[in-house]
């Protein structure tokens, strides 16, 4: 069983988080600018053992594509073009950028060490990684 990588596409920075290859544990890898993912993914991709890319989904609260879908889209397409033997999923993002900062917060960060927000990308990826990981542990125990 291979690694899942988790990816939460922003317009500037991608944070990116992983799980070990049992799937256990899903942790935060690194938060790019956008224009280094790719290149970054085939270099991480070619090294480990990656089953699954799994993107954020943008969605708002009556489940519909919210405004941010018009550049995540692109990106998905192109993700699926570059790397067409990986299965890519998508997962709901509601909430994880304030759910980065309450785990800051609740790290016991200070104020100026919340406002980086490469940390929250790195934190919302692995929090879109670990929602991801539960679902498909659910659907395997129904």
């Amino acid at each position: 069983m291979g690694r899942i990588l988790a990816i939460d596409y922003g317009r500037k920075r991608v944070g990116i988080a992983v799980s070990d290859e049992l799937r256990i544990i899903a942790g935060g890898l690194c938060t790019l600018n956008v224009q280094e993912v790719i290149p970054f993914l085939k270099a991480y991709i070619s090294a480990e053992n990656v089953d699954c890319i799994v993107v954020g989904e943008p969605l708002d609260m009556q489940m519909r594509a919210s405004d941010a879908s018009r550049y995540i889209e692109p990106f998905v397409k192109h993700l699926r073009k570059q790397f067409p033997d990986m299965a890519v999923e998508r997962m709901d993002e509601r909430f994880t950028s304030q759910m980065a900062l309450q785990t800051m917060r609740d790290a016991g960060l200070g104020k100026k060490a919340r406002q980086n927000k490469a940390l929250a990308d790195t934190i919302s990826a692995t929090l879109i990684l670990q929602s991801y990981m539960e679902k498909i542990s659910n659907d395997r125990n129904k």
